[in-house]
């Protein structure tokens, strides 16, 4: 049998003061989300928000046209429903999973309640909520001003900071469905990086061989997102 994960391998759980944290423990249920489930759809009621502790969650926008675009990338630093208690109980995007994902969930109900105190959760997730808010203009600054060369280092290094290793399962179709680009620029991008010794890519499996190039060909967008990440969400203590 596999080891279940503890709830504080998640980061929002984890700086939590005891007295937060046992409160919410006995709501907590643990879950394993196979690769391409949907958590919500878009104008779904949220029923649930999903703390990861392991694996990737995708925020997408979806156009009415079946078109979609990543507006942000969710591991275990944060939470995944972050609308529920800015005011809203549906949300306009999707949350997919992109990298099989353990997570626990936890009712709405619960958070709200807890939210509403006021504190060291509340706190916590507002600050959360600024570093996904600053991820998602970034991706919108990056998308439209940077080439997909970088868009893809960008997104590549998001990626694998939310992963234990330094490869990652997806197709260059998804890749492209991801960043919003077709899939002819997703492949040449690629070939490029492949080219150039920074990654290997062989039947939908990207292995990075040489991180400090990849960060050396992306564009300000990935170091922004995650200084501002780390700034507002350090480990072992609440700032």
């Amino acid at each position: 049998m596999s080891i279940v994960p503890a709830p504080t391998q998640n980061l929002i759980l984890e700086v939590l003061p005891p007295a937060d944290y046992q409160r919410l423990l006995p709501q907590l249920e643990f879950l394993e989300i196979g690769l391409g489930r949907s958590l919500y759809e878009s104008g779904g009621h949220l029923q649930h928000v999903y703390f990861p502790v392991a694996g990737i969650v995708s925020l997408l926008y979806v156009t009415q046209g079946g078109n979609s675009a990543e507006l942000a990338v969710v591991g275990c630093e944060g939470m995944i429903g972050v609308s529920l208690f800015m005011g809203g109980e549906t949300t306009p995007n999707r949350a997919v999973v992109q990298s099989e994902c353990k997570a626990y969930r936890l009712p709405a109900h619960v958070l709200k309640a807890g939210f509403a105190e006021g504190g060291a959760l509340q706190l916590t997730l507002l600050k959360f909520t600024q570093a996904l808010i600053t991820q998602i203009s970034q991706t919108a600054v990056c998308n439209l001003h940077h080439s997909v060369d970088q868009q893809l280092c960008r997104w590549l290094l998001l990626s694998l900071d939310r992963l234990p290793e330094n490869r990652l399962q997806m197709t260059q179709e998804l890749i492209a469905n991801m960043l919003g680009v077709r899939r002819q620029g997703v492949t040449a991008s690629a070939g490029k990086l492949e080219g150039e010794g920074l990654i290997r890519y062989s039947r939908g499996l990207i292995t990075v061989l040489d991180r400090p190039g990849l960060e050396k060909r992306a564009c300000e967008c990935y170091s922004v997102v995650k200084s501002e990440t780390e700034r507002l969400l350090p480990r072992r203590a609440l700032q």
